[in-house]
């Protein structure tokens, strides 16, 4: 069981890498347009990728990280958030 747990934990810490630098690419995309989306995308990958170390190494029992998957759900909120905003700012094509 520990070599599956150290499996866990270098997975983790893979996608928390990869979310890291997906919000470089959003951050270097957004000082290129200064399109405000791409600023939001870069922050609501941030906190994912935060969100992977912390659940990686989190001790606390299932019931216990509730709070962990909230900050989760910010993040994608976030990145609706962002495409609402591009879109109402847009507006409809005709």
């Amino acid at each position: 069981m520990h070599g599956l747990q150290a499996a866990n934990h270098v997975m983790a810490g893979a996608m928390a890498l990869a979310c890291a630098a997906i919000g470089l690419v959003f951050l270097h995309i957004w000082r290129r347009s200064r399109d405000r989306l791409f600023a939001m995308f870069a922050v609501a990958f941030w906190i994912l990728g935060a969100n992977r170390l912390a659940l990686s190494l989190s001790t606390v029992e299932d019931e216990g990280r509730t709070y962990l998957y909230l900050v989760r759900f910010f993040a994608f909120s976030l990145i609706l958030i962002a495409i609402i905003d591009k879109n109402r700012k847009s507006g409809p094509r005709s």
